[in-house]
Order: C-alpha cells, then sequence, then structure tokens
C-alpha cells in the first residue's frame, strides 16, 4: 500500500497539470481561432477526461507493481496504457461533442465531417502525446522516489546487519571477561612474568576464535573444548579457587559439531550467573553425550542464594538463533541452573 501523502500530492499535482493544459487549450483557440463554445467543451472535456485517466493509469501502475518489473516491461505496460487512455479520452469527448453537434448546441466547422477517420486519428496522436509527455514525467518521478526508497532501505538494512553482527559478538564473548583478563594480566607483570605471558596467549586465542568464526560456523567438539580450556584458564586466574570445573566428555564427542563459541556461551554464562555470584564459588559441570543423531551439551552451575536479576539473553536468543532446528534451555535442578542444548549432527 502506498502512503497517503504521495498519493494526494500526485492527485493535486495532475488536476494543476490538467488546469494548465485546459487554460492553454482555452487561451490558444482564443488567439487563433476564436473561443468558440465549441472549442470551451472539447477542452473542458479533454482536460477532464485525461485527469481522470492519467490518474487511473497511476493507480493501475502502483497497485499491481508495474515497477517491481522494471525496464522493458514497465515501458511496454506504460505506452499500452497511454494508447488505452488517449483512446478513452476521445471517445469521452465523442460522447459529449456528437451529440451537441446533432442538437445544435455548438458549431463545428465542417459539422459531422469533422471526425473523419484521418482526423480522428490526428486527434488520437495529439492526446496521446500529451498524455505520454505527462506520464513520462510522473512515472520518472515515481522512479527516482523507488530508487531512493530502496537505497534507504538498503542502508537501514545493512545498518541491523551491523547491529546483529555487534550483538552477536557481544554474545559471543562478554566484554567483562575481556577488561578483567587485561586487569589480571597487567597485576601478574610483575608478580608472575611467565604466568602473565601464557595469560596473553590464552586472551589472544579465545579472541582469535571469536573473531575469526562471526558467522553460522561449525567446528568440532574438541576444537571447541580447547577453546573453553583458554577461557577457563583466563578466568581461573580472576576467580582463583572460586572456580572448580568438573569435564565428563564421552571420547565419542569430539569429531562431533556444533556452532563456534556455543559451549564456550554456555560455560560464560555458568560462571556470569553461578560463579560470580554465589559466595565461595562452586563448581561447573561440563557434560557431552552422543544420544542417536544429537550432540547432547549440559553445563550446570550452582544457584545464588538470593535470585538474581534476568539478563537480557541476547547471548542465549543469539544460541538459538545459530542452531536452527537444534535446541537450547535453562533449567533448574536442585541446588544448580543446567543449561542443555541439542544440536543436530
Amino acid at each position: 500500500m502506498e502512503p497517503a501523502i504521495p498519493i494526494r500530492r500526485f492527485w493535486l499535482l495532475n488536476a494543476i497539470a490538467w488546469s494548465m493544459y485546459i487554460a492553454l487549450s482555452l487561451l490558444l483557440g482564443a488567439l487563433f481561432g476564436g473561443l468558440s463554445p465549441a472549442m470551451v467543451l472539447i477542452s473542458v472535456s479533454l482536460g477532464v477526461y485525461l485527469w481522470l485517466v492519467s490518474g487511473r493509469i497511476r493507480v493501475t501502475a502502483v497497485r499491481h507493481g508495474w515497477w517491481q518489473r522494471g525496464g522493458w516491461a514497465l515501458v511496454t505496460r506504460l505506452i499500452a496504457a497511454v494508447a488505452v487512455g488517449a483512446t478513452a479520452a476521445q471517445l469521452g469527448v465523442a460522447a459529449l461533442l456528437v451529440p451537441s453537434i446533432k442538437l445544435g448546441w455548438v458549431q463545428v466547422d465542417g459539422g459531422m465531417s469533422a471526425y473523419r477517420p484521418a482526423a480522428t486519428l490526428m486527434y488520437w496522436l495529439n492526446t496521446a502525446v500529451v498524455l505520454a509527455l505527462w506520464t513520462g514525467i510522473w512515472a520518472g518521478a515515481h522512479s527516482v522516489r523507488q530508487a531512493r526508497q530502496s537505497e534507504l532501505a538498503r542502508l537501514r538494512a545493512e545498518a541491523r546487519h551491523s547491529l546483529l553482527e555487534r550483538d552477536a559478538l557481544k554474545a559471543r564473548l562478554n566484554p567483562h571477561f575481556v577488561f578483567n583478563a587485561l586487569n589480571n594480566v597487567r597485576a601478574l607483570i610483575n608478580e608472575d612474568p611467565a604466568r602473565a605471558r601464557e595469560l596473553v596467549t590464552r586472551l589472544s586465542n579465545t579472541l582469535r576464535h571469536a573473531l575469526d568464526h562471526t558467522g553460522n560456523a561449525e567446528v568440532s567438539v574438541a576444537r571447541e573444548l580447547e577453546v573453553v580450556d583458554d577461557y577457563l584458564a583466563v578466568e581461573a586466574v580472576h576467580y582463583e579457587d572460586r572456580l572448580r570445573v568438573v569435564r565428563d566428555v564421552a571420547p565419542d564427542t569430539r569429531e562431533a559439531t556444533l556452532p563456534a563459541m556455543a559451549l564456550q556461551l554456555l560455560v560464560e554464562n555458568a560462571i556470569k550467573h553461578g560463579i560470580a555470584v554465589v559466595p565461595g564459588g562452586g563448581e561447573i559441570t561440563i557434560e557431552l553425550r552422543r544420544e542417536g543423531e544429537a550432540l547432547q551439551v549440559a553445563v550446570s552451575n550452582p544457584l545464588p542464594l538470593v535470585p538474581a536479576a534476568r539478563g537480557h539473553g541476547v547471548g542465549l536468543a543469539y544460541l538459538q538463533a545459530q542452531l536452527g532446528a537444534g535446541t537450547v534451555e535453562l533449567q533448574c535442578s536442585g541446588e544448580r541452573m543446567v543449561a542443555r542444548l541439542v544440536v543436530p549432527q
């Protein structure tokens, strides 16, 4: 549906254009042949019919999506519409003029002979040329507006894509993790340079993996576990004894695949909503099993004594989008929160 403002603007401009056409026709008639009743009838009726016809052409073109076809398909439809419209306008004028001549209301040089075939064809050509000129003007203006709107839509889509990429990267790696890691590196530089270098290497591996896999890429469980090990090594410096990890990974899962950073995201959520808010920390468990044609992943963490405010869910929503036919869910199990992931293979 076209917005109301462009529609009203067109009908206003359309009325102005054909009013000017009527005024010009009357002026030329007055200058070169005298302003007879027949001239007034022809000029006014033709202008009114062309106003209606041109409006009908535009309504039909917009409603039936002629601009979506583009190129010659659009041009041929406009030419055919002008031909039909010019014919309709001339028939409308004839429907008024012929009875008026026969009834003697108006006088035309030559009487009914003015409608001999050659003259009728000339009238039609003149009408078609005028209608084609006006149709070309508003069709060109409409095409420019369509192109501008398409460009704006493309720019908006690019902006949304950029926002999605930003949210995706944010979902993959919590900025607080990076800030904490950098602060820990600074603290270790003087106290334990060797450990500081190891921490930089682990952080670099984690960041590289996050940046290298920004689409719907899938990686093996073995590769994802390496990333999780790097991530946990960095977090261990921050949480020290408060963070304990138990892994239960079945050997037949290591060649299975899952979305890049999926397991890391579950571990990160477990630390953020479990270890970070529980006094004394706790234990995170990581379990991977294969059941039929699906990879089953479970990451659990202790629940805080006082329920914390729920996050905005960008990370899990992003993960669900990456999974496609897979599922991700959170559920309480006793005093622990369990995040379960099902990844079809």
